[in-house]
């Protein structure tokens, strides 16, 4: 086959080579605001609070806007991404997350604050998928995209855990405010950096777009995250407001589900679920994350009601959580090549597990090493898990389908963080509230009253005052532990269960034996993807590189007609050299 590559695709190409770490960068920096907006908040509510004095309700919808629209909206933005361009989809992203932020730092009424966490969310659900899917076409070769992959998993552990201790910060030393006002000039400046730097892409464009499709889905995953989060914040399951978001947002998935089966050109193709290896890494992230953010909320917790510490210092004991997956992401990529997706996921879990267990020597007094140690394994494992579930969930996708499988991750991830606050959250309050029932001198309806959660038993307990206040603050501190330490068995069994699930994924990472079929759909950074089948990511040699789409366009439209013929070789020779081998980023 001949193989033209013209002036013009030889320095696109170069230039998409040298410039991938740079768009990394600036996909990084973009997942690191959003990450820090879903937790930054978290601390400024009591300022928050005593300043707009919202409702309990309007409070409850200032917290939770942004996370229930940005993961109701992820599908329909992904999708939307790989028909209109992503990096189009990323600016305006951007665009409107530099807008709400002002919005809401100068906020005044609970109103116009719901309503910039809302747009926030919007902003946020385009910025997400888009970032994955741009990472998965500038880096096609495997071996170069898990280390960009473990980059972006470390980046978004970077930017939760970084929140809360940001967010006290500027909280003690300004007004709540400032907790947005920061996303600013971040935005002013890495707008016009992406629209320089980041290629567009696009994935099948075949077909209308499923417009109809697209608000079944968000509004079957808007449903299903509010059912989650208010079974989470102690609703009864079967009350209406509960159950009836849950159960129509259930069947609207499953109706959506049914649509894109029978659609010729569907939003997501539901065969991917059928992969085996595509379908244990999205399970993995939801257990990953299920474990990760209820364990947090309830350290978070335990270490300002139980020990006392304020919010920088909870947030500042969080650090070593932090540091170790900045870790495991950085070594990530030599770890997968070493020992396959399936023992990196099982054992990362199994870390996981031992860490928890490690933590249930917890008690009432302040253990700092036993709390850094466990900190340290448990982020190290389940940043190791998720970076290898993301891995393989990306891989065994086609780039065309890119943002849609970016999509389906993200809102795996927002699910698990979802019905991890709701079901160890429950757990713990069922394993709290018993501890509560018969404290000596304690009224009934104050015992009632405590058993809601730590922080309102404490108000009861100094209501009460004298010998019984001070009986009901230590029987509240004495159940919360016990809940606690039966919370992380809990999810020791959970993340055990992750483990064996890890079994389906395959033992060793293996690289694709055929380009992609939408090479053609996007820029020319895969051209390299490399035709010799191959059953590891071990380095090989390197071959010349495949023909590009803008090499056919410049011909003449007879040669461009006859190049765009597939074409039979006679012999392996025909089509690669001998001693040939992958080319060189």
């Amino acid at each position: 086959m001949q193989r033209t590559i013209t002036a013009r695709a030889r320095e696109r190409a170069a230039d998409g080579g040298t410039n991938r770490w740079v768009v990394l960068f600036v996909l990084c920096v973009s997942l690191l605001l959003v990450a820090l907006d879903a937790t930054i908040l978290h601390v400024a509510v009591p300022s928050l609070t005593e300043d707009l004095r919202p409702s309990s309700t309007a409070l409850l919808w200032i917290v939770d806007a942004y996370p229930l629209i940005c993961a109701s909206l992820l599908i329909l933005f992904g999708t939307l991404g790989d028909r209109v361009g992503r990096r189009r989809v990323l600016l305006l992203g951007y665009a409107l997350f530099g807008v709400a932020s002002a919005v809401a730092a100068l906020a005044t009424e609970p109103g116009v604050l719901i309503a910039a966490r809302a747009l926030l969310g919007v902003g946020g659900a385009m910025i997400m998928p888009a970032t994955l899917s741009i990472l998965r076409t500038v880096f096609p070769d495997r071996r170069e995209r898990a280390t960009a992959i473990g980059i972006w998993t470390a980046t978004a552990a970077i930017g939760a855990a970084t929140g809360p201790v940001l967010g006290g910060f500027l909280v003690e030393n300004y007004w709540w405010g400032s907790v947005f006002l920061i996303n600013i000039p971040l935005m002013a400046l890495i707008l016009p950096l992406g629209r320089r730097l980041l290629p567009e892409s696009r994935g099948a464009t075949d077909g209308p777009w499923d417009v109809l499709g697209a608000l079944m889905a968000a509004a079957g995953v808007l449903g299903c995250v509010l059912g989650v989060k208010r079974a989470g914040a102690g609703e009864p399951l079967l009350a209406l407001p509960t159950a009836g978001p849950l159960l129509l947002g259930a069947g609207l998935l499953v109706l959506f589900v049914r649509r894109q089966k029978r659609r010729p050109h569907p939003l997501i193709d539901m065969r991917l679920f059928s992969r085996a290896a595509f379908t244990t890494s999205v399970g993995c992230i939801v257990i990953g994350m299920l474990a990760l953010v209820g364990l947090e909320l309830i350290a978070v917790q335990y270490l300002q009601l139980v020990l006392g510490l304020s919010p920088l210092e909870t947030g500042l004991r969080l650090l070593p959580l932090t540091f170790a997956a900045m870790a495991a992401g950085a070594t990530g990529s030599y770890t997968l090549r070493r020992i396959g997706p399936r023992r990196m996921v099982g054992w990362g879990f199994v870390l996981t597990a031992g860490a928890v267990l490690l933590l249930t020597f917890m008690g009432q007094d302040d253990r700092p090493l036993l709390l850094t140690v466990g900190f340290v394994l448990l982020g190290f494992g389940l940043q190791t898990t998720l970076f290898s579930a993301y891995e393989s969930m990306l891989s065994e996708a086609p780039q065309r389908s890119a943002g849609g499988a970016a999509a389906i991750g993200e809102t795996s991830y927002q699910l698990g963080a979802g019905m991890g606050i709701a079901l160890l959250g429950s757990v713990m309050n069922a394993a709290y509230a018993p501890g509560l029932a018969a404290v000596p001198g304690v009224p009934a309806e104050a015992s009632s009253a405590a058993s809601n959660s730590l922080g309102e038993a404490y108000k009861v307990a100094d209501q009460l005052g004298g010998t019984a206040g001070e009986a009901l603050h230590q029987a509240a501190r004495h159940a919360f532990v016990n809940g606690l330490h039966i919370t992380l068995c809990v999810s020791a069994v959970l993340l055990l269960i992750g483990a064996v699930m890890a079994r389906r994924l395959p033992r060793v990472m293996e690289c694709p034996a055929e380009p992609d079929e939408s090479c053609d759909s996007y820029e020319v950074h895969e051209s390299y993807e490399s035709r010799q089948p191959a059953t590891s990511c071990e380095p090989i040699e390197a071959r010349e590189p495949i023909e590009t789409r803008e090499s056919i366009e410049v011909r003449e439209p007879a040669e461009a007609r006859e190049a765009a013929e597939p074409r039979v070789p006679a012999t392996r020779e025909a089509i690669e050299p001998a001693g040939s081998g992958r080319p060189a980023h």
